[in-house]
């Protein structure tokens, strides 16, 4: 009776799940002389342990219950290939039932520790952003908590990018990996993402790999080879009120083990904790940009009524004075300045919209871009120079507006990851005919790499153009750096004729 009291004193101490399988099957078949033992614990949240392997007529299967709760069997072969007795029976009996009340405490203990890992979680991300950490560090925070708390592979944090398009703006841990998917941009229509996203419910997939590459090589274009070994994933909507800010996916690469349902409401009410935080980190960066606009419209409008009209007359003054001078080689230079001076204009009257933009409406193309440009800050350490050029507003169509908003977006990734550069530039432009757009990167990094099929990114960036007619170069920019160019054929808008 003391071996069996001590037995059942050892199984009953471990709170670890598998310690205490490993600990209870070994107990058993030494207390009980068996020679093989299998014990398993049904259930996502289950797992087996094994003492050899146990098989033959003369094993005997008990249940492992916690009161009406059947939590899974043990198996038990007893050795020297006799039978076990009566009183052997008894006490695998008794042992059986001390281990089905410690398996049921082990997995109480469990959930327990699994919500304070979430719960604090939840206090890192709200202590971030009371911190006054930026956004982007904070969207970075929540993905890379929930991944850890979860027990994934990867975690992300996909947003809106235009009409019925999510992209994965944010993708932890950094590595191979996560810039091949940095950027990438899927519909809302068929993918577990886009389906969190429109139905502001949870989405739980198995063995979704295979699916995502078949299903979504037509909807969201070429895929990395990578998500194939997708294995399980939870995509969570962020949710305040009635927005949808994105969505949280966690995701298992290369791992078989399913999420839990637990696993589900922990990281649903995780979500909403980090959603309200979210919220509060853009009302607070609202405010501060409110503190700013009125400086800003006032510098626009200095620019504007003082500085571009001296700026444009001493410009008529000098085409007027080039005019005048006999000796063609001064007048050319006059002339050349004059120039000079149409380009400088040109370049004020963007930086006086660049300074009026964030208090446009939301459907303005420029200001979406803009947006990119300034979100772009944090990671590049600078803020890059924005040129428009044509009627992007009038002749871009949402289909291609969503791969152009992603395109700078990635592209502005590309050079704050890889080229180590210190300025940068974006000239976005549609020409005369309204027909082909143009997206133009500069940077005075490193140049383009020496291996360019290792940048993951260029290749996304190649498929949005493509999916519109045009392509997509990196090359080496005169004077140093790099030099991106994105192009796409605008669509013929409605009442445009068709030549022959």
């Amino acid at each position: 009776m003391p071996m069996i009291l001590a037995a059942v004193a050892g199984i009953a101490r471990e709170l670890d799940l598998p310690a205490l399988l490993d600990r209870a099957v070994k107990t058993v078949c030494e207390v009980v002389g068996a020679r093989r033992g299998r014990l398993e614990v049904t259930g996502p949240e289950g797992g087996v342990a094994e003492y050899g392997r146990p098989g033959g007529a003369a094993a005997v299967e008990l249940p492992v219950r916690a009161g009406e709760r059947t939590l899974g069997t043990f198996v038990v072969e007893p050795g020297n290939g006799g039978e076990f007795g009566r009183r052997q029976r008894e006490v695998l009996g008794a042992l059986t039932a001390a281990t089905g009340m410690a398996v049921e405490k082990a997995l109480l203990v469990d959930g327990m520790r699994r919500r304070e890992r979430w719960l604090e979680a939840s206090y890192d991300v709200t202590r971030a952003l009371l911190g006054a950490q930026d956004l982007r560090a904070t969207l970075r925070l929540i993905a890379e908590r929930a991944r850890v708390v979860a027990g994934g592979t990867g975690g992300a944090i996909a947003l809106p990018a235009g009409p019925g398009r999510l992209v994965f703006d944010v993708v932890e841990p950094p590595g191979e990996d996560a810039d091949r998917l940095t950027g990438l941009t899927v519909p809302t229509e068929g993918t577990a993402t886009g389906i969190a996203f429109t139905t502001r419910r949870p989405i739980v997939v198995r063995d979704y790999g295979e699916h995502v590459q078949n299903e979504q090589r037509d909807r969201a274009g070429s895929m990395p080879a990578m998500i194939k070994d997708l294995d399980s994933a939870i995509s969570v909507p962020l949710i305040v009120g009635d927005e949808t800010l994105g969505v949280l996916v966690v995701a298992k690469f290369r791992d078989k083990s399913p999420f839990t349902d637990s696993d589900v409401q922990l990281a649903e009410t995780f979500a909403g904790h980090a959603a309200l935080a979210v919220e509060f980190s853009r009302a607070q960066v609202a405010r501060q940009q409110l503190a700013v606009f009125e400086d800003r419209d006032r510098i626009a409008r200095d620019l504007h009524d003082l500085v571009i009209q001296r700026l444009f007359a001493t410009g008529l003054g000098l085409e007027g004075v080039s005019r005048l001078i006999s000796d063609p080689g001064v007048g050319a230079r006059v002339a050349g300045f004059a120039q000079d001076l149409d380009g400088t204009i040109r370049e004020i009257r963007n930086s006086i919209f660049s300074l009026q933009a964030p208090a446009q409406a939301q459907g303005s193309l420029r200001a979406e871009l803009l947006r990119v440009a300034v979100d772009a800050r944090d990671t590049l350490g600078f803020e890059p120079r924005v040129g428009f050029d044509g009627p992007l507003d009038a002749a871009v169509p949402d289909a291609v507006r969503s791969d152009l908003i992603a395109s700078l977006r990635e592209a502005l990734t590309n050079v704050a990851r890889h080229a180590v550069a210190t300025s940068s530039s974006v000239e976005v432009g549609v020409d005369s005919l309204g027909r082909r757009l143009s997206l133009v990167v500069r940077d005075d990094g490193t140049g383009p790499p020496a291996e360019p099929g290792r940048r993951s990114g260029l290749a996304n960036l190649a498929a949005r153009a493509a999916r519109w007619g045009g392509n997509c170069v990196l090359a080496a920019a005169e004077g140093g750096g790099s030099r991106l160019e994105w192009t796409a054929e605008l669509p013929a808008r409605t009442g445009e004729q068709g030549s022959a």
